[in-house]
């Protein structure tokens, strides 16, 4: 047996009883504090006359528990241990201190085969597992256009970000990241919603932002949240500009055709497997999260 035929096996495992993190609930919205929408430049118009870097959001901690976002006070440090595991072999790639050499290991897409799998939740423990590192800082892109619902829990829905940027080339990266109150993590909001994302994504110009984001800051990890993958044509343009592929399974939900079909539009990346709400993990597993496999894809049939 392979190890994703491994991985995959443990889908069929049953449902627990808690459903932590299986649904954001719109309600912590509200709660949490707002960032001022800024104004979009026009065609040609300079960055520096319209953004101020120096604005920041403060996470509402508490309202995101309340979504079941994050865990609960007496289960931190359960979940902190399992996002440890799963956020190392992460890092040693980005570092270049894993097994193999990975192009653009940096940036790390966000994945599901379908919504409901659990990878809004992933995306943002992980985000506040990796901003811990010593020597390494976390943007958080939210680059699910179709539902930026990343933007939304953090108060910058009406915050241009990605997508303005991939339209007006006259836009500067940097001063569109957002910072917060949580030291080492930023964030990049969705933007202006367009028709046209998909093209978008997958412009020069979306390489170039990637790139930018890079020489940025050399500390920098990119998490990039993405559409599920066999939804959306938006997410399989963001797959080819990653390195590395977390893509978040949810158990007793998910089949496995499905989710070999959704691995079959990662060729060519290192993947790791997070099996999400399974009841068999491991004693130290917190909810199968820690279930990380890197693994190769297979051909689409």
């Amino acid at each position: 047996m392979s190890i994703i035929e491994k991985a995959l096996a443990k889908i069929r495992e049953g449902p627990r009883s808690d459903s932590i993190g299986a649904n954001a609930s719109e309600a912590v919205f509200g709660a949490l504090s707002p960032v001022d929408a800024q104004r979009v430049p026009q065609s040609g118009q300079t960055h520096q006359a319209a953004f101020s870097t120096a604005r920041r959001i403060v996470i509402n901690q508490d309202g995101l528990r309340a979504a079941g976002l994050l865990p609960p006070p007496h289960q931190d440090r359960e979940i902190s241990e399992q996002y440890r595991q799963i956020k190392r072999p992460l890092i040693a790639n980005a570092t270049g201190r894993g097994t193999t050499t990975l192009s653009n290991a940096h940036v790390i897409m966000m994945a599901s085969a379908l919504p409901g799998e659990g990878k809004t939740f992933t995306a943002i423990n992980l985000g506040f597992s990796m901003a811990r590192e010593k020597d390494i800082s976390v943007l958080l892109v939210d680059a699910d256009s179709p539902k930026p619902h990343i933007s939304k829990l953090l108060g910058a829905a009406e915050s241009p970000g990605l997508l303005d940027l991939l339209q007006n080339e006259h836009l500067d990266v940097e001063s569109m990241i957002l910072r917060t109150d949580v030291p080492g993590l930023s964030l990049l909001p969705s933007g202006k919603h367009s028709e046209q994302a998909t093209e978008l994504l997958a412009s020069e110009r979306m390489r170039a932002v990637i790139t930018r984001l890079a020489q940025g800051d050399a500390r920098r990890m990119v998490l990039l949240d993405s559409p599920p993958l066999l939804l959306t044509t938006e997410a399989r343009a963001l797959a080819a500009v990653s390195g590395q592929v977390v893509l978040v399974v949810r158990a007793a939900h998910t089949n496995q055709q499905t989710v070999l079909d959704a691995l079959s539009y990662l060729e060519g990346r290192s993947v790791a497997l997070v099996l999400n709400q399974n009841t068999s993990a491991a004693p130290t597993a917190y909810y199968g999260y820690a279930e990380t496999v890197s693994a190769k894809t297979k051909p689409r049939n």
